[in-house]
């Protein structure tokens, strides 16, 4: 069974247009509060659903960093009707994809069926949502497993690196650690703490259901409220609950590793998911360092001068502001030059210094790239569930080439006045020669 989803994704990837209308998205709400959000794709016979639930790492207890995600583990795991092993059996059995995860916002539950396997899968998902299993060796051998990870990622330079930079930037604030969590705040995580989260925020009011594939709303909405109708409650805690950060700037760490190179992170607060500016500033960010080699800072720390193999950015918009973060790694000896430059990059943007031609080159790419974020449900039920959660219109997506288009020099250059003075950056070091 698993081969034929494979090979019905496979021909769905090969059937795709290369350029199509987005399909518009419909919206409805159940009884018990749960918005769902759907999108049709009739030309394979499968879909895509993903549910996402205010229980992010956000929410996670204070010190108990990483329990969002050991309770997406546990809810992928087994039921309270079937073990590890059963259920594993009987996911296979029909090729269902079911799974669970949990960023710094939401906790997600995704499921991809095929369209004559519907009735298990939704079964299946209803079973996972509504009828946890808390078997306490199940959490052990997790918790073990979770902390070997942990204890194997002090081995990684970016991992130190990030967990340093949520540390420095968002200190107390609920951002404040990687949702996997640390050594130190996994081990101090029990079954009761899960399960209390779980309790408190997996809810159907405030969480949405993202839909793709070959079915109807008319055809979808009687198959949930027959599962999830007797699913109710409202969660303690909704993402707009999660307050402001504190901008912090000009502060400095160094994380001392035996490494032969040296990693540098620069990072701030960025733009919030509902950001009006968020598209100069997507835009803006891709001409920094997110479009790879067409960027500037490729283009003046690798390609003229040779200091770093690659060099990015990325901003991370989340119910509040997120990071913006740029990233290096290069020689011990050339870590200083290579800041030097990026922060040069930095002031000459703030300054104004973007020509219409860059600015006309990094749109067009944007926009000639957008379609691949639409070949398949998965990808688009993880926009659309991005769209639902944060409250963003429902023509997003089908305008989002237009807002993209829209985008002038002087809002860019606004941006770049707003975020990418030197000055506001911070900065993390991993390496072994930090002098």
């Amino acid at each position: 069974m698993k081969l034929r989803l494979i090979s019905m994704i496979t021909a769905l990837f090969f059937a795709m247009p290369a350029a199509q209308a987005v399909p518009p998205i419909q919206q409805a709400t159940l009884p018990n509060g749960l918005s769902v959000l759907l999108m049709e794709a009739h030309n394979v016979p499968m879909l895509s659903m993903t549910l996402v639930i205010p229980a992010g790492s956000a929410f996670d207890a204070k010190g108990k960093g990483g329990t969002a995600t050991m309770l997406a583990g546990m809810l992928a795991d087994h039921t309270a009707r079937h073990d590890h092993i059963s259920w594993a059996d009987m996911l296979d059995q029909d090729a269902i994809q079911l799974g669970a995860g949990a960023g710094q916002d939401t906790l997600s539950i995704s499921l991809t069926v095929l369209k004559d396997a519907l009735t298990p899968g939704l079964d299946a998902f209803s079973e996972l949502l509504k009828q946890p299993g808390w078997n306490k060796k199940r959490f052990a051998i997790m918790k073990q497993d979770t902390l070997a990870a942990a204890q194997k990622e002090k081995e990684e330079p970016g991992v130190q690196a990030a967990q340093a930079a949520v540390e420095l930037l968002f200190g107390d604030h609920p951002y404040g650690h990687r949702p996997s969590g640390t050594m130190e705040s996994l081990a101090t995580i029990s079954l009761n703490d899960v399960k209390s989260l779980f309790a408190r925020q997996v809810k159907p009011s405030g969480a949405v259901l993202a839909v793709s594939g070959d079915i109807t709303l008319a055809e979808l909405l009687p198959l949930l409220e027959a599962r999830l109708a007797d699913w109710q409650g409202k969660p303690a805690q909704m993402l707009t609950d999660i307050p402001q950060p504190t901008a912090l700037a000009g502060l400095s760490k160094d994380v001392h590793m035996p490494t032969s190179q040296t990693m540098v992170q620069l990072n701030r607060l960025g733009a919030a998911r509902s950001d009006a500016a968020f598209f100069p500033v997507f835009v803006l960010n891709h001409m920094l360092g997110g479009g790879g080699f067409g960027s500037r800072l490729m283009e003046e720390v690798r390609e003229k001068r040779g200091l770093v193999y690659g060099v990015y950015s990325y901003f991370s918009p989340l119910a509040v502001a997120g990071p913006f973060v740029i990233s290096l790694q290069t020689r011990a000896d050339q870590a200083t030059q290579a800041e030097d430059v990026v922060r040069t990059v930095l002031a000459e943007m703030a300054a104004g210094k973007i020509s219409k031609d860059q600015l006309k080159a990094s749109k067009e790419n944007l926009i000639g790239s957008f379609a691949q974020r639409l070949d398949s449900n998965r990808e688009r039920v993880e926009l659309i569930s991005m769209i639902g959660i944060y409250g963003l219109p429902l023509d997003y997506l089908s305008s989002w080439t237009q807002h993209v288009e829209a985008v002038s020099l002087d809002e860019v250059t606004a941006e770049a006045a707003r975020f990418l003075k030197p000055e506001s950056w911070n900065r993390i070091r991993v390496g072994s020669k930090l002098d």
